[in-house]
């Protein structure tokens, strides 16, 4: 019963296989032509040696209207177009292509039957012949459609056996029985080479798949399961091209999560891939009906859509919302946060590569002014983009040694009567350029490879400045996030000052706190390392950053510079409050507090009773060249009225 069963499964398509259909339908498209011309011409010549014979309808309009259905339906199968077939129609067409074969199969079965009743034993005989031909024939060029294939040679074969098989008739009855041992050889012959086509093509569609499998994996970024960087650039260039092509416009944005970092070295690497895979999850939400977003790399993610800068900006901003909101990590809460750059057609006329640049620089400008929201790039934005690649690019082939300058300013105690450091500030004077501000160069130059070797060629210079000032004169020189990360950088200050003479009692190494909060451990080893010589360490810009309590507590920090917006907010009562905090907490934590950015006398009084260590700013002195500044502090042995006023 079982054999049964998947036998008539089989006969009526019931179990064919993804893909088999439409490779069955490819071949008969180029075989059942062949068969319906066989049939024709066959067909065509018994009528001819009938002719004159048999009566006229069965010597010519049977066979005329027999000859005719064969060429419609070998013309319908020529013109079939096989490559927009779908599988299920594929499966229609080859079910019909059964019952009209068995019936068209009926036709001629009938009508040669009937014919052999006519002529000599010649014509009789070549009605036998075009019998067997066509049971040869149905079978060879029905080979990728068996069930036709069966059902044809039983519609013909039956009743030729049965009409032929005559214990009267011995010839006959011999040729009857060799045409059915040929008959069975060859269905044996056709199920085994459809056998063999059908292992074919589930080889070739198990390949496809596997294929498919693979480019979704080569694209897709296994942690969160969104697209890659490989693909969304490709993406976004087809999206690219359709947009101009249809005049409409698109979008391309640059996701960056704000304080990932701080949360995958506090909870983890672990808990780091898990909160990827939330951020993922979410942006899939997010983006499910507008465009395609990706993951870059690290906590980098991209995204397009079609539209205008309004509907980009809408969607961005509500992106960094979604992602403000606290993730719920098992036992964990973690809440970081985004920014967001977009760019668009409107502004930008190149490829992805040139959006992606264009909304990385928006998303430069929005972690720098506007963290937490999404910035607009924009045609000035174009501006400043030429004018950094100039900088860089003169940067890149400066002497540097023979270009670069250090100015000094100096830093009091808080009652203005002694000059305690003096701070190193670079500056560069381009032959091509002309005066360069610190913070464009200083930024470029670590996105050039060459930080290490201005930072060695600075503190070189300051260290000489150092040798024309006062013992008692101590050097402040600033390291970049890239200096105090970068572990052959410290070893190569470290070399330097021993050369110069210099005692490291003397030197103060100011970092910021975004400097410190990027790679934390490395930081912080450096830090030790510069300690272990006898250099002080300094916060910058303290309170603008992102470090925590517990990093500040965790660091070898001895002095903390305020941030001169801290200073400036001391003329209304609330910022005045804020400020004796802050002081108040780095006092807590026995590190010496440095004010920024005295302008004016009533700063400097607050400074004074609210009993802050030392200050700096224009008040005090403008940042100048070591010869004025010798002249100066030469100057400041001289009772200074201007500040005994003060």
């Amino acid at each position: 019963m079982v054999v049964f069963k998947k036998s008539i499964d089989w006969l009526t398509f019931r179990t064919i296989e993804p893909g088999l259909a439409q490779a069955q339908f490819r071949e008969l498209q180029r075989q059942i032509p062949l068969l319906y011309a066989l049939l024709s011409m066959n067909a065509l010549a018994v009528a001819y040696t009938h002719y004159g014979t048999a009566p006229q309808w069965m010597a010519v309009w049977i066979p005329a209207v027999l000859v005719t259905v064969s060429v419609v339906r070998l013309v319908k199968w020529v013109r079939s177009p096989a490559a927009t077939v779908g599988e299920e129609e594929a499966v229609r067409l080859l079910k019909r292509t059964t019952i009209l074969g068995s019936v068209i199969a009926l036709a001629y079965i009938s009508w040669s039957l009937h014919l052999s009743q006519y002529g000599d034993e010649h014509q009789q005989t070549h009605v036998a012949i075009f019998i067997a031909i066509t049971v040869i024939g149905c079978i060879f060029c029905l080979m990728h459609l068996p069930q036709a294939a069966l059902a044809v040679t039983a519609i013909v074969t039956l009743p030729y056996l049965a009409f032929y098989v005559s214990p009267d008739d011995a010839v006959y009855t011999a040729i009857g029985f060799n045409i059915l041992l040929v008959t069975l050889v060859m269905i044996r012959v056709l199920l085994n080479s459809f056998d063999g086509f059908a292992m074919l093509i589930r080889t070739q569609v198990h390949t496809e798949k596997l294929n498919r499998e693979i480019t979704k994996l080569a694209h897709t970024d296994m942690l969160t399961g969104l697209p890659n960087r490989r693909l969304f650039f490709s993406e976004a260039d087809r999206s690219i091209e359709r947009c101009r092509t249809d005049g409409r416009e698109l979008a391309l944005g640059v996701i960056d999560l704000d304080r990932f970092k701080a949360a995958n070295d506090t909870f983890g690497h672990v808990v780091g891939d898990e909160l990827l895979e939330a951020v993922g999850e979410r942006l899939r939400d997010i983006f499910a009906d507008h465009g395609l977003v990706a993951r870059l790399g690290g906590d980098e993610f991209a995204f397009v859509i079609e539209g205008d800068e309004a509907k980009a900006m809408a969607l961005a901003g509500h992106v960094c919302q979604v992602l403000s909101e606290p993730f719920q990590l098992e036992d964990i809460t973690v809440s970081i946060g985004a920014s967001c750059g977009v760019a668009t057609t409107r502004d930008i006329s190149g490829t992805s590569r040139e959006l992606y640049d264009g909304a990385d620089y928006a998303l430069y400008k929005t972690k720098s002014e506007r963290r937490g929201f999404a910035t607009l790039y924009s045609p000035e934005h174009e501006k400043r983009i030429r004018s950094e690649r100039a900088v860089e690019a003169a940067l890149q082939v400066a002497d540097l040694d023979g270009e670069m300058e250090v100015h000094l300013q100096p830093i009091a105690s808080i009652d203005g009567q002694t000059i305690v450091f003096v701070e190193a500030l670079a500056r560069w004077t381009s032959p091509e350029l002309g005066r360069v501000a610190p913070d464009v160069f200083i930024l470029l130059a670590e996105r050039a490879g060459i930080m290490h070797r201005l930072t060695l060629t600075l503190l070189g210079k300051a260290l000489a400045c150092l040798e024309r000032l006062p013992t008692g004169v101590m050097l402040s020189f600033n390291l970049s996030a890239h200096d105090i990360t970068c572990h052959e950088t410290v070893v190569a200050i470290m070399a330097l000052v021993r050369r110069s003479g210099v005692h490291p009692s003397r030197l103060v190494m100011e970092l910021t706190e975004t400097a410190v909060v990027r790679d934390f451990e490395a930081a912080e080893a450096s830090m030790r390392l510069l300690r272990s010589l006898g250099i002080k360490i300094a916060l910058d810009d303290f309170g603008t950053g992102q470090s925590s309590l517990s990093y500040l507590r965790r660091l070898p920090i001895d002095k903390v510079k305020i941030d001169s917006s801290f200073v400036a907010g001391a003329d209304d009562a609330e910022g005045r409050e804020l400020l004796s905090a802050v002081i108040a907490f780095c006092k807590s934590m026995r590190m010496q507090c440095i004010a920024e950015g005295v302008e004016d006398a009533t700063q400097l009084h607050f400074l004074q009773s609210i009993d802050c260590d030392f200050y700096q700013g224009y008040l005090l002195a403008r940042p100048m060249p070591i010869d004025e500044l010798v002249a100066w502090v030469e100057d400041k042995a001289q009772p200074d009225e201007r500040l005994a006023r003060a």
